[in-house]
Parts: structure tokens; sequence; C-alpha cells
């Protein structure tokens, strides 16, 4: 491997560990795609990576859960679009994109797959596209300019307007503007802060942009289930999977992910299901082992020297 496409600090590995699953293109002698000053080019899943600031919003769990639960609703519905081997192309939309974590991770999981993004932060938006180049994508990951709330972002000059997404995923901020001291770090604010909506507006959003169908994951903050299951009502879409992420075993949920449709194959009701990250012990449970291998992420931590 070229050393300029090494990622910008040591991959944690096990000994022995190989990534699964479609792999970058690397900068293939294009400056633009080094990291600049402040930025680092990390690990995301699989062997893709992603820019992002060393100082700045950065991808997290919340971003791998929406990718993962994404993933079980395609295979749930589209087996034979998920995988090496798939055989079926989806369109997938995601919204409020960000740095583009999620949606590359869609399109990693999804390799035949159209992926489009809609950010409204430009250096946000420009990061997502210098790693879809990089990883290779860019022939199939699109990422417009824009507010995920206005039914024309999605450049419509460029698009058919009529074609409606299978995949719809957001991860709305978690909390209003004005509930909390905003940090001033470049894209923090606005991917904490409901600067251009909430879950309610992602709701709304995906209800718009859904194929008839298609499915919708949204990832909210557990302390916003009320406003959560309002928006979804108003939406006019079913809630047909609720998994409440757990970071440690007795601890009070995180974050909540929804999976969501437009037909009627709601069930009599919704059990919720939970996901715990770590048990007492501290170490990750079975079930997020099994995540993290089904998204290309070793399942066991490298060996101490």
């Amino acid at each position: 491997m070229d050393p300029r496409d090494l990622p910008s600090r040591p991959a944690r590995r096990p000994e022995g560990f190989v990534a699964r699953g479609p792999r970058p293109v690397g900068t293939r002698g294009d400056p633009t795609l080094d990291p600049a000053d402040g930025e680092e080019r990390s690990l995301l899943t699989g062997d893709f990576q992603l820019f992002q600031l060393v100082r700045g919003h950065r991808w997290s769990m919340d971003d791998l859960v929406t990718a993962y639960f994404a993933r079980e609703a395609v295979l749930a519905r589209w087996a034979d679009a998920v995988g090496d081997d798939a055989s079926r192309s989806l369109e997938c939309l995601d919204m409020g994109c960000g740095i583009g974590s999620v949606l590359l991770m869609c399109a990693w999981s999804l390799p035949r797959s159209r992926c489009t993004g809609i950010e409204a932060q430009p250096r946000s938006a420009s990061m997502a596209r210098r790693s879809a180049r990089f990883n290779g994508v860019s022939d199939r990951v699109t990422v417009f300019d824009g507010d995920l709330r206005d039914p024309a972002a999605i450049a419509p000059e460029h698009r058919d307007p009529t074609v409606r997404f299978d995949l719809v995923t957001g991860t709305p901020p978690y909390f209003r503007d004005g509930e909390g001291v905003e940090s001033t770090v470049d894209q923090r604010g606005p991917c904490r802060f409901e600067h251009r909506g909430g879950v309610e507006d992602y709701a709304q959003a995906a209800a718009r942009n859904l194929a008839s169908e298609g499915v919708a994951v949204l990832c909210a903050g557990s302390l916003e289930r009320d406003r959560a299951a309002r928006g979804i009502t108003d939406s006019g879409l079913n809630l047909i999977r609720w998994v409440e992420v757990v970071p440690r075993a007795f601890k009070a949920p995180l974050v909540d992910v929804y999976v969501l449709s437009r037909g009627s194959d709601r069930g009599p009701s919704i059990e919720r299901e939970t996901l715990t990250v770590r048990g007492l012990d501290e170490q990750w449970t079975p079930a997020f082992v099994a995540l993290r291998d089904a998204m290309g992420i070793p399942s066991a931590p490298p060996k101490r020297r």
C-alpha cells in the first residue's frame, strides 16, 4: 500500500485481521485527498476511511448503530442487496449527512447501491465528497449542499425529483437550540444543537422522500422519546422496530434507533429491544461484537504488546 493511503493514525487491529468488503482506491497522486492542516483520515468500516477534523465533529457509535440497523432493515426486505455479491441496487438517502460517516457505511454495506447525502454545513459536505473520492465510490455517492427540510434541496436540476429512496437514514441533533452551552469548535454546534430542525423534521423529510416499499432509520437521543413518537405519528410513517442503545449494563439508554416504513406491516404492538454495548465487566457484549463484525470492524481488541 502507498504510505499516503494509510490512515492518519495506526490501525488498532488484531494481528492477522483482514477487512472484508470494498477497498478504497486511495489518493492516486491527488494532493486534495491528503489530510489538510487540522484534518485526519480515519478508518471507518472495513478498509474505508473518512476525513474528519482533529478538533471538530467526529464519527461515533450513534453513526455505527444507525448504519448497522439500516443494514438489518435492508436485509429483512432485500437480502440480495447486502454484501460483496449483491445483485440488487437500491437508492439511499442520508439526511444531514455531515462528514459522511453513515452515508459511507451504507455505501460499504450496499456495494451496488446509489447513495445520496444532503448537508447544510459546506465544510462537512466537502469532506464527505473527498472521502467518497478516496474510497472510490464517488460514481455512486453524491453529496448536495442544502437544508434537509427543503423539498428542493436534493438538487432537482441534477436528479429526477420524482424518484424516491428505498432507504432513508438520519441522526438528528440531540439538543434544542439554547438548551445548553454550544461549542464554538467548527462543525460541533450544528451537529449537536437543532439549528435546522429536530427529530420531527427528520421524520417529515423521511416521509417525503421514502419510496412506497422503502424503509427509514432514525437515531435520536433517548431523552427525546416523546418528541420522536409524536414526530413519527405526524409524519404518517409506521414504527416497525425500536431499539434502545445502552452504553453499559444497567445504565440509562443513550440513543434510540427507530425503523420506519410507509406500508402496513406494523404489528399489533412494537416491543422495545435493547442493545447493550458493554457488560458489567466493561467488555463488549456478544451483541455488540456481532454488530462490529457485520460492519467490518474488528470484533476483538488488538493484543497488548
